[in-house]
């Protein structure tokens, strides 16, 4: 066995004092293994619960141990545990659905040590293979995370890659897309690999300001410039300087200070209210708004030279909706940062709580998902998984059909079961372990049905 795998590996044996698991464990301790011998299942669900262990040696049917269940809390602490069942002979229907379930290999009495070793080797290989792609895609992550999290969805590897291409650059930058998509964690991921890292970030919803305050924000006033104007004020330019300005909604700057705006953005100059004097600045511009500034321009509500400033290089970011493989990553996260805010006990969300999450539509987009993971963390009154009846009732509502099921008063159990088995199949694209989740089956027995009413 090679140095690299088994003799630095951590391997659990669930067995009953005999003959045959003394000398196995001495097998694997003779190849350098950290071998860890238990004769019953509690003890074994006990080491689970306190050690890392890299692989599983367990007895499919011996007393007090369900192997199966065992398997299974094994695969919930290491997902690429090596895991090899030992079954009897009249346990090979058992041996192959534990193999199903993710096992590598089952064995049966008497032991063959080499084919034990043979599988170790090869199911050890991998894993150390899983580890280092997994210290990869963790290196990855860091360097590409926006708001902390890194997003998979081809969308949003597109956007990597033109955040990459403009930040080094001067150019402006117009960031399009719904609200609460992520406009400024984009942003901010520009100014963060621009060659302005090290100097100011500063942002400003225009929307969110009265209309008669925009100018005076975004280039500060003088003292007495109106009434209440006490003091003379920097406005959102000059706290800029040798940095990066973001304008959120800046397709709701009124129209005059629109002029004022293509001025800055042309030469660098600006006046403050109530000033005469002129003042420079260095700032790197990026603009985000969820309207259709194409459709202003053409109606005249929006100056089409302050619009062709601002659009020199677009991102457009895509709605929630259509980036839904992003979801379990972005509600991973959320459930961390909630459980970690509010020192709860939640480590995720369970397969079903999640494929409702997946299948809702989000018109509020990742800041609905957010606020929606953090209402039902502050508010599961439960530890471990959140489950379905954590989500709120306006995203739970709805009921799950399938189109072209019809069961009929008369039909046969058989006849409604096999209707049940086919269109769960279809809906889920065939894939059977997700399908005997729905059907709330076992694998084996969804395998047997499919032949029973010719399905396969």
């Amino acid at each position: 066995m090679s140095e690299t795998s088994v003799s630095r590996a951590r391997i659990l044996v669930v067995m009953p004092e005999s003959t045959s698991a003394k000398d196995l464990v001495a097998a694997l301790e003779g190849d350098g293994a950290d071998v860890l011998w238990v004769r019953e299942g509690q003890s074994a669900y006990d080491i689970l619960d306190t050690e890392v262990v890299n692989a599983l040696i367990y007895p499919l049917k011996q007393v007090r141990i369900d192997g199966l269940r065992l398997q299974k809390i094994a695969r919930d602490r290491n997902a690429s545990i090596c895991a090899i069942a030992i079954a009897t002979p009249e346990e090979i229907e058992l041996g192959i659905e534990a193999m199903r379930e993710g096992a590598y290999d089952f064995q049966l009495m008497p032991l063959n040590f080499a084919k034990i070793k043979a599988v170790l080797e090869r199911g050890l290989s991998y894993q150390q293979l899983v580890g280092e792609v997994s210290n990869l895609q963790r290196r990855l992550d860091e360097r590409y995370r926006f708001g902390g999290i890194a997003r998979r969805s081809s969308a949003w590897q597109r956007i990597y890659r033109q955040v990459e291409q403009v930040a080094q650059s001067k150019t402006s930058v117009l960031i399009r897309g719904e609200t609460g998509t992520g406009k400024g964690e984009v942003a901010k991921a520009i100014h963060q690999q621009s060659r302005r890292r090290g100097e100011a970030f500063v942002e400003v919803n225009c929307g969110a300001l009265p209309e008669g305050v925009v100018e005076s924000e975004l280039f500060g006033h003088e003292r007495g410039a109106f009434t209440g104007a006490a003091t003379a004020r920097k406005g959102r330019f000059e706290l800029a300087d040798e940095g990066t300005l973001f304008l959120d909604e800046v397709g709701d700057i009124p129209p005059p200070t629109q002029v004022k705006l293509l001025r800055v953005i042309q030469d660098g100059r600006f006046e403050r209210v109530g000033a005469t004097q002129t003042r420079g600045v260095d700032v790197r511009l990026i603009a985000a708004t969820h309207r259709d500034l194409d459709t202003m321009v053409d109606s005249g509500t929006y100056r089409a030279d302050l619009f062709y400033r601002l659009n020199v290089v677009t991102i457009e970011v895509p709605a929630l909706r259509e980036c839904h493989e992003d979801i379990p990553l972005l509600v991973d996260e959320f459930v961390r940062q909630f459980a970690d805010d509010n020192e709860k006990n939640i480590s995720g969300v369970s397969a079903r709580a999640l494929d409702i999450l997946i299948e809702y539509e989000w018109p509020g987009n990742v800041r609905e998902l957010k606020n929606c993971i953090e209402g039902m963390v502050v508010m599961s009154s439960r530890e471990g998984m959140l489950e379905v009846d954590d989500i709120p009732r306006y995203i739970n509502r709805r009921e799950r059909t399938f189109a072209g099921v019809d069961f009929r008063v008369g039909m046969s159990i058989k006849e409604m079961e096999k209707m049940a088995i086919r269109e769960t199949l279809k809906a889920v694209g065939n894939d059977r372990r997700r399908a005997a989740e729905i059907l709330q089956i076992g694998l084996s027995t969804l395998y047997r049905k499919e032949i029973e009413y010719d399905l396969r």
